[in-house]
């Protein structure tokens, strides 16, 4: 039974903040709607457009939909802003203890919510693609934490190379930390500032896989890597955008076949967050 039982027609309109976790389960899923970059999803811009083929998306659901869809019938309202803790590709499983996020919940008519009923139901719609974990009241304040907070990340990779493979160097990826130097990434050049960033990663198991269908070699990795990493120029190179790459300590051209994120780590990357206690009453109101 929701906290807030009985007193709901008291309550003014405000905005509504639910915190969780979620675990994403799938490679087809962007964390919050995916506008096609043409029309921007615009309803009459979108009817002649040739990359979305008037559907304004360019994929067919996110996991701020699939959140919010359950959240917005509940509280009656059809608005939300959805929050992560960071983000991940959209053929990036998130696994794990999964990412915090909290939705922001606009206008609601409604609320005596069970986040707990909520929960379930969102998981049930989506087995197999989506699970959401520990859905509880918030505050506001907690979106500027989420965006602030800067963690270590510890991630799977399986990666593909284009030439043999010395085992003795692969065995040797494992190891310390390295400082590495990123160029700002081709894909993602457009919304991001030409620089060259610093960052670490650390390599913390390596095992070669079996191959490729199409007999290439394949490497198994476990990497710890820095808040701002992109990984997947870390294990390609880009072409010598990232130094040194994870390509150039195997001696191999590499890219990476499939990425995991595994834990959300502490900001040295040792050690995860604890978990927060839920609000007292009356905190996630916008007042």
């Amino acid at each position: 039974m929701s906290q807030f039982a009985g007193v709901g027609a008291s309550l003014p309109k405000s905005k509504v903040f639910v915190e969780g976790r979620y675990r994403k389960l799938s490679r087809d899923l962007p964390q919050t709607v995916f506008f096609c970059p043409d029309c921007k999803g615009h309803p009459r811009r979108r009817r002649g457009c040739v990359r979305c083929e008037g559907f304004g998306k360019l994929t067919r659901d996110s996991v701020q939909e699939l959140v919010g869809w359950v959240l917005g019938a509940a509280f009656k309202t059809r608005k939300n802003k959805f929050h992560g803790a960071g983000r991940e590709d959209v053929n990036v499983r998130m696994l794990g203890e999964g990412r915090p996020f909290v939705v922001e919940m606009l206008g609601p008519k409604c609320y005596d919510v069970d986040l707990a009923a909520c929960e379930a139901e969102i998981n049930r719609r989506n087995e197999g693609r989506l699970e959401v974990l520990g859905l509880h009241w918030t505050e506001k304040t907690r979106v500027a934490q989420l965006k602030e907070e800067k963690h270590a990340k510890e991630y799977r990779a399986l990666v593909k190379a284009s030439a043999p493979l010395d085992p003795a160097r692969i065995a040797a990826l494992v190891g310390p930390r390295r400082d590495i130097v990123q160029k700002t990434p081709e894909r993602v050049a457009h919304r991001r500032a030409d620089l060259d960033r610093e960052r670490w990663i650390e390599i913390v198991k390596a095992e070669l896989a079996p191959a490729a269908e199409d007999g290439a070699s394949q490497i198994e990795l476990v990497i710890r890597a820095q808040h701002g990493t992109y990984v997947k120029e870390a294990i390609s190179g880009e072409g010598g955008m990232t130094r040194p790459s994870i390509a150039e300590l195997a001696g191999a051209p590499c890219e990476c076949a499939e990425l995991d994120v595994l834990a959300i780590l502490g900001t040295e990357g040792d050690e995860r967050p604890s978990p927060r206690p839920a609000p007292a009453f009356g905190a996630f109101l916008d007042q």
